[in-house]
């Protein structure tokens, strides 16, 4: 593997404050949040944030909703059929980690991220497509990084992705990794630097001390550390989708 399965850090976390300003649509029967750049209602460009076991919640809206105000078109798909974790009922020790885990893998997942880069391109003529993954996210980011599917990627301290998966990609790939993280250790943090390496495609890995991992969604903000990563780490995508998007 190069990041292993989620663990227990994949399902903790801090509900972050704000209102979401976005709107939520269907895309081809897909639940999917909106986040529109200002005064431009038809870009031809999308950001897709690909996202943690949480799915469409505060957090990530409040991240969809900071791309928009950099100039990109924001959405969030629902990956998990309505059945995404909730912070408060995992929290009270109701969830079975394993039993979600597989009912939400690739045979379950795949199709509707392909649904909706389909109409994204084909309904809403969107030219390029950059792809945003947050832990559980962050192997579909890999998967997708293909023609016609992902036109550049940037995942943060990713859980799932294999080596294989990580050797196939074919568009440029960012990565932001966690000093602590069980999931994408220092060992294969290594591993992929040098997997990367192979594909010949653009890529960038940046590491934050201090962090653990999920603290570019879903850190306690009120610890400066966690804040200044997140905050760079989204600096990081920013950079890397004007770039080659």
């Amino acid at each position: 593997m190069a990041s292993n399965p989620p663990g227990p850090c994949c399902f903790t976390g801090f509900k972050h404050e704000g209102t979401p300003s976005g709107v939520t649509k269907t895309i081809l029967d897909v639940p999917t949040y909106f986040a529109y750049p200002e005064n431009n209602k038809n870009p031809d460009k999308v950001i897709i944030i690909l996202s943690d076991i949480f799915g469409i919640y505060n957090n990530s809206q409040l991240l969809a909703d900071d791309f928009a105000a950099n100039g990109y078109l924001a959405i969030i798909p629902d990956l998990f059929n309505g059945d995404a974790v909730k912070l408060e009922t995992f929290a009270a020790g109701k969830y079975d980690r394993v039993a979600w885990v597989a009912k939400h893998g690739p045979e379950d997942t795949d199709p509707i991220i392909d649904r909706v880069i389909k109409s994204l391109r084909d309904d809403l003529k969107i030219k390029t497509i950059g792809g945003v993954g947050y832990c559980y996210g962050g192997r579909y980011v890999g998967r997708f990084l293909k023609e016609g599917k992902l036109d550049a990627g940037f995942t943060a301290h990713p859980s799932f992705l294999s080596k294989e998966e990580l050797g196939a990609i074919e568009n440029p790939f960012s990565i932001a990794a966690a000093e602590t993280d069980r999931i994408f250790t220092s060992q294969l943090r290594h591993e992929s630097e040098e997997i990367l390496i192979k594909t010949r495609q653009p890529f960038q890995i940046n590491l934050f001390s201090g962090v653990e991992h999920g603290f570019a969604v879903r850190a306690d903000l009120s610890k400066p550390e966690n804040k200044f990563a997140k905050e760079q780490a989204f600096l990081q995508v920013m950079g890397w989708f004007n770039h080659h998007l």
